[in-house]
């Protein structure tokens, strides 16, 4: 089993950054894809941005040149760098790690950006 922990939501204000990071545990293989998803109320859940662990990134089209993904390899974790918040990026936001088929969630942080 895999677990995912998420820190680092909050509230913030339009223009405004925020870090979220995500910490994995339990069975990690070497070869997987961390990142983020995020739902906002009435919407579906959206892809945000993933990372392999060899460094591919993925961004949605609407977080491009505002929000970075990056991540540690040795410590299982990931992190996203949000910068210039806009109040549409308000969402739960949730960690996700697939491998070998499987996709594990985390049980979201709350992001809200105030206009």
């Amino acid at each position: 089993q895999v677990q995912l922990v998420e820190s680092g939501g909050g509230l913030a204000q339009a223009g405004g950054s925020l870090t979220l990071s995500c910490a994995a545990s339990g069975s990690i293989f070497s070869s997987n894809a961390m990142g983020w998803y995020r739902q906002a109320p009435g919407k579906q859940r959206e892809l945000v941005a993933m990372i392999t662990s060899g460094g591919y990134t993925n961004y949605a089209d609407s977080v491009k040149g505002r929000f970075t993904i990056s991540r540690d390899n040795a410590e299982n974790t990931v992190s996203l760098q949000m910068n210039n918040l806009q109040p549409e990026d308000t969402a739960v936001y949730y960690c996700a790690l697939r491998q070998h088929g499987m996709s594990y969630w985390g049980k979201g942080t709350l992001v809200t950006v105030s206009s």
